[in-house]
């Protein structure tokens, strides 16, 4: 039967690989990653030698249709990024998608993400969460940011550091300098931290402190009153 895997790679810790995954990866025909230089290395770490060719968000809307006569005609396909579960503000959707419409099977297997330790490990409620990921950079920014100010679920964002302290400026402004924020850092990776406190104190942290590596944001919901 024709399918589609969708396999989880490491945030950082090579070790977070799993068994399932690198059999997954050494079985299948053909690997569609990210960054090839950057999957290259974990590759090479678990003796993969199976080829791969790049899939991203630059050429994804190009390459779907071709990919998925391909995996039609028999070839084994593996989706990874360059790091956590493809499709989570990463390319996948799309060719999972497509995969879906000509009844090809799509086998996501389970494991690495970044925003699951960070919203496990911000102590706030976690029974309901919205996940937005990326902002929106310039257009629909204040009116996402003034919609999920009324927000009662945790809410999970990625930021990049270079746009962290204006990300937590606005949350300042949008959702009060009290609302309480936990940030994670470069997670699973050596120089992993978290910060936790309110929106002014995180973001006097960081204002003092430039932040490197990757982020996730993980704000309390509004109280209830």
């Amino acid at each position: 039967m024709s399918k589609l895997f969708i396999v989880p790679t490491p945030i950082g810790n090579l070790k977070d690989m799993t068994f399932r995954a690198v059999e997954v990866l050494k079985e299948v025909d053909l690997i569609l990653a990210e960054d090839t230089r950057t999957s290259g290395k974990l590759l090479k770490h678990y003796d993969i030698a199976t080829p791969s060719q790049s899939h991203h968000m630059h050429n994804e809307h190009k390459t779907v249709e071709h990919l998925v006569e391909k995996i039609k005609s028999g070839t084994q396909v593996a989706l990874i990024s360059d790091a956590g579960t493809p499709a989570i503000s990463d390319p996948g959707f799309l060719l999972a998608r497509a995969c879906i419409e000509n009844d090809i099977e799509v086998d996501c297997l389970p494991g690495a993400t970044a925003f699951v330790p960070a919203l496990v490990n911000s102590g706030f409620p976690n029974d309901k969460f919205v996940f937005e990921g990326f902002l929106p950079v310039k257009k629909g920014r204040q009116t996402r940011l003034t919609f999920l100010s009324e927000e009662t679920r945790t809410i999970i964002f990625y930021e990049s550091p270079h746009k962290l302290i204006k990300t937590l400026a606005q949350f300042c402004e949008y959702f009060g300098e009290d609302r309480r924020i936990s940030v994670s850092r470069e997670l699973t990776k050596l120089y992993e931290e978290t910060v936790r406190g309110t929106a002014k104190e995180v973001l006097e942290h960081y204002t003092a402190k430039p932040p490197k590596g990757e982020i996730v944001i993980v704000v309390a919901g509004k109280h209830k009153s």
